[in-house]
């Protein structure tokens, strides 16, 4: 019989403490944590003619009189050169957005299966699981792209409705409509959050192990999930409210113990810090390209040794909560309950055929 939400805490408990601590092993930790926090466990219209003058005799250069009045002098010179060092670093952006979401999409099957069988393999799990992975690369990506221009949409035809009517230009004039504009443009925007993260939650939670197990594609997953909503709305309901108030009592205890331990690492890291400025200072180095240079690539090792901190202390959240949503589906989804509990051997063993009757 399917469980309810509150019922599957206790086993999903057990599971983290057998998983992590019986026995406890320092390397699963470490590999629970590299793959919990890739995995995403720990993430005017109207006057214009007023507003843009056509340039007189006294600016032969309209432009540069126009850049000059919305910017300083010295990135208005450089407009050009900023471009070219400024969309460079957008597009790299866009690269590495592109990289980690598919290698986010590979290791949520990775933790998925490192629930399941109680142990962490990066390498075989990432060979193992890349078609799955990329599978669901697509539907991310797609998701994504879907979700961010129906933001812009959301937010973009209310402010040009606003500016055509001119409400941008004397906006004293118009505060009434502006505020119970604001304030119902808020509430969208919320409520289109929200839809999100539950699709989100909803896919990684029962849309994954569907693709894991049975090699379907997300749109396939989503079709049965969608009929499984449809005949348990409540069940489902409840678990969503009850992963959203265990993710809030997670956080807070995860917050208080790794800001204790960030404090105990910092302050000793700061310094050293302290000491080694001041030594440059007294041996007479300056803030130059080397310098500067060396001071970012600390911080970024700093920063690195701070992540990896943290999620080596979420290591238990990494574990429990996939193993809460595999409890509560594995009674909703007959192939993840018979992985999850194996009929033991007895039951497969044959029946033996009945003795023959006694002659006489």
């Amino acid at each position: 019989m399917p469980i309810s939400a509150v019922d599957a805490i206790s086993p999903a408990f057990e599971h983290a403490k057998q998983q992590l601590f019986q026995p406890f092993r320092f390397t699963q930790w470490v590999r629970l944590a590299i793959v919990g926090f890739l995995a995403g466990e720990l993430g005017s219209s109207g006057g214009c003619n007023s507003h843009f003058n056509v340039p007189s005799s006294n600016y032969p250069r309209g432009s540069q009189h126009f850049l000059g009045t919305g910017l300083p002098q010295q990135i208005a010179d450089h407009l050009a050169l900023l471009s070219a060092f400024i969309v460079p670093l957008i597009l790299l952006g866009l690269v590495l957005f592109v990289l980690f979401l598919y290698i986010n999409s590979v290791m949520r099957f990775i933790l998925f299966d490192s629930i399941i069988a109680r142990e962490c393999h990066i390498r075989q799990g990432w060979v193992r699981r890349r078609h799955n992975g990329r599978q669901f690369f697509v539907w991310q990506l797609v998701l994504t792209l879907i979700g961010f221009a129906v933001f812009v949409l959301l937010l973009g035809i209310p402010a040009a409705i606003a500016w055509s009517a001119g409400w941008f230009e004397h906006p004293s004039e118009h505060l009434l409509p502006l505020i119970l504009g604001g304030i119902l443009l808020l509430l969208l925007v919320l409520v289109f959050i929200l839809v999100m993260a539950v699709i989100t939650v909803m896919t990684k939670d029962f849309v994954v192990p569907q693709m894991a197990l049975e090699d379907i594609s997300a749109l396939e997953g989503w079709r049965r999930l969608w009929v499984m909503l449809q005949a348990e709305k409540g069940g489902y309901a409840v678990y969503i409210l009850m992963k959203i108030a265990l993710a809030i009592a997670a956080a807070i205890a995860l917050g208080v113990i790794t800001l204790i331990v960030f404090l105990a690492l910092l302050l000793p890291i700061g310094g050293v810090g302290l000491a080694a400025v001041l030594g440059g200072m007294a041996a007479g180095l300056t803030w130059n390209f080397y310098t500067i240079a060396l001071a970012v690539i600390v911080g970024c090792i700093v920063l690195a040794a701070l992540i990896f901190v943290a999620s080596m202390i979420s290591v238990p959240a990494i574990v429990f909560f996939p193993a809460y949503s595999i409890y509560f589906f594995a009674t909703r989804y007959p192939p993840l309950a018979a992985l999850l509990w194996p009929p033991s051997q007895e039951s497969l063993a044959p029946i033996p055929p009945p003795a023959p009757a006694p002659l006489g």
